[in-house]
C-alpha cells in the first residue's frame, strides 16, 4: 500500500495537504505531534512522509521535529521522509538530509512541487523494494532467481546434492535453467577450486563426440598430429556437465556407461587406460523415460546418471516469478537505454504469454524491448508479443468452437515453433511432427511469415 503519513502540528497545512494528495492515489494519514507520528508510523509503516520540523513543544525551533526523524529512522531506516521547515537557515535542512531524510522543503508550501518530491520518493521506494525482493530471490544460496514454491524445491534439492558426488540428472524443457542449476551444484561443491567442463552432446556431430568426450591420440585418424585431451581429462578434480544427454547417439552411451562404471576412459587410438576422478551432472529436456521406452536411451546408463533427479518447472507454471525475472533481466540491461519499466499493457502480455522458450525467451524479449522502446515505458510491440492473452485463457474465457479452437492451438504451436528454433524451418517442422511443405502450407495458412 502506498501509504503517506503528514506530520505537521497546523490543521490549515493538514486541510491543504490532503485536498492536494487526494487524487493521488495514495492513503493518507495524519499526525499533529511528534508522539503521534512516531505511533501511527510505526503502526501503519509509511513509504513516505512528510514531516514539519517545527513541530511541539518546539513550534519554532526544530529539536522536535528532528528527534522525531531519528525516531522514525531508526524504526525504518529505508522509509523516504521528506522534511518541511519555515525556518529561514538553509543549514538546518542540510542537517535534516544529513541525519537521514530522503530531501527537505521550505514553507509556504507549493502542492505542485512537494507533489513532485512526493511522486519521485514513492517511485524511488518502489525500485528500492523491487532491488531488495530481487537480491532476496536470488540470495538463495544458488544465485538463480525464483521465489514459487517448485523453485523452492529446487532449491533445496540443490543445497542437498552439492556436496555429494552421486551424480544428478537435471530435467526440463528447452530455456529452463538447466545449466545454472548445474553451475549453482559446483559452486556449492567441495570441487569449486577445480573446472566444471560443459558439453553439449546434441549440438557435436556423432563422428567427433566421442573424440570431445575422451581425446584421442596422435595419429588416431587423418589429422590426428598431436595427442589432444578430451573434456573428460580436463575435468578431472572437477565436474563435467553432460548437456543434452538425451542426444547422445546409442554407440557412445555405451562407452559413457563404462567409463561412469569405472571412472577409467580411454583415448581415441589409444590403448592406456586413463584414471579420472569426475563428478557428473548430466541434463535433458527430452521425456527419457519415454526414449528408454523406444529404445533410444540405455536405462542402465539413465540408472547411473539419475542417481538424484531434479526437474525444472516451465515459466508458465512459475507464477509470479514471470515478472520478478522480466524485471530482473530489465535492470540488467536497461542501463544501455532510456527504457525503465514494463508498461501496464506490457505487464499484462508477459503475464498471460505461454513462453514456449521458457526463461531464454524471457530475456531475449527483455532484452528486444529496451532496444525498441522509444521513451521510459516498454509497450508490448517492443517486446515483440502481439497479445495479452493466451489461447488456453482465450479458449477459456470465449465462445469459440472446436473449429477455431484447433485453428488457434495449430497457429501458436507452429508460431512457437519459429520462435523456438530461431525460424529454422526443418527443426521448426520436425519439432511438430509434420514435413517440410506442410509446415510452409501451415505458415501460408495462418499468415506467418518466415524472415530467415
Amino acid at each position: 500500500m502506498n501509504t503517506l503519513l503528514i506530520v505537521d502540528d497546523n490543521e490549515e497545512v493538514r486541510r491543504q495537504l490532503k485536498w492536494g494528495f487526494s487524487k493521488s492515489g495514495y492513503e493518507l494519514i495524519f499526525a499533529r505531534n511528534g508522539e503521534e507520528a512516531i505511533k501511527l508510523f510505526k503502526k501503519n509503516s509509511p513509504r513516505v512522509v512528510t514531516l514539519d520540523l517545527g513541530l511541539p513543544p518546539d513550534e519554532n525551533g526544530v529539536t522536535e521535529g528532528l528527534r522525531c526523524l531519528g525516531e522514525m529512522l531508526r524504526h525504518n531506516p529505508v522509509a523516504k521522509i521528506v522534511v518541511i521547515t519555515g525556518n529561514e537557515e538553509h543549514g538546518v535542512a542540510l542537517d535534516s538530509v544529513t541525519y537521514g531524510a530522503y530531501d527537505y522543503y521550505k514553507k509556504p508550501i507549493d502542492l505542485s512541487e512537494l507533489k513532485v518530491i512526493v511522486d519521485r520518493a514513492f517511485y524511488l521506494q518502489r525500485l528500492e523494494e523491487e532491488n531488495r525482493s530481487l537480491r532476496d530471490c536470488s540470495n538463495n544460496g544458488t544465485g538463480i532467481v525464483g521465489e514459487c514454491p517448485a523453485m523452492q524445491i529446487v532449491f533445496e534439492q540443490i543445497k542437498k546434492v552439492a556436496n555429494s558426488d552421486v551424480p544428478v540428472l537435471i530435467t526440463g524443457e528447452s530455456g529452463t535453467g538447466k545449466e545454472l542449476v548445474a553451475k549453482a551444484i559446483h559452486a556449492r561443491s567441495s570441487r569449486v577450486d577445480n573446472e566444471m567442463v560443459c558439453i553439449n552432446c546434441g549440438a557435436i556431430p556423432e563422428t567427433l563426440l566421442e573424440s570431445e568426450l575422451f581425446g584421442y591420440e596422435k595419429g588416431a585418424y587423418t589429422g590426428a598430429s598431436k595427442t589432444t585431451k578430451g573434456k573428460v581429462e580436463f575435468a578431472d578434480k572437477g565436474t563435467l556437465f553432460l548437456d543434452e544427454i538425451g542426444e547422445m547417439p546409442q554407440s557412445l552411451q555405451v562407452k559413457l556407461l563404462r567409463f561412469l562404471q569405472e571412472m577409467v576412459i580411454t583415448r581415441v587410438g589409444g590403448r592406456e587406460d586413463i584414471k579420472v576422478d569426475v563428478r557428473i551432472i548430466a541434463a535433458t529436456n527430452i521425456d527419457i523415460e519415454s526414449a528408454m521406452a523406444e529404445n533410444r536411451f540405455r536405462e542402465d546408463l539413465y540408472y547411473r546418471i539419475g542417481v538424484m533427479n531434479i526437474a525444472l518447472p516451465p515459466l508458465r507454471d512459475r507464477g509470479n516469478d514471470i515478472m520478478l525475472l522480466a524485471n530482473y533481466f530489465l535492470k540488467r540491461v536497461a542501463s544501455t537505454s532510456g527504457a525503465r519499466r514494463f508498461g501496464e499493457a506490457a505487464v499484462e502480455c508477459i503475464t498471460n504469454h505461454d513462453w514456449p522458450g521458457n526463461i531464454r525467451e524471457l530475456e531475449n524479449r527483455v532484452k528486444r524491448g529496451v532496444i525498441m522502446a522509444s521513451g521510459a515505458e516498454i509497450m508490448p510491440e517492443d517486446l515483440g508479443l502481439k497479445g495479452g492473452t493466451s489461447t488456453r485463457r482465450r479458449m477459456a474465457e470465449d465462445d469459440v468452437t472446436l473449429k477455431e479452437a484447433r485453428n488457434m492451438l495449430e497457429r501458436d504451436m507452429v508460431e512457437q515453433a519459429l520462435e523456438r528454433h530461431n525460424g529454422n524451418i526443418v527443426k521448426a517442422a520436425q519439432a511438430i511432427g509434420v514435413s517440410r511443405p506442410t509446415f510452409y502450407d501451415l505458415m501460408n495458412k495462418h499468415n506467418l511469415r518466415h524472415d530467415g
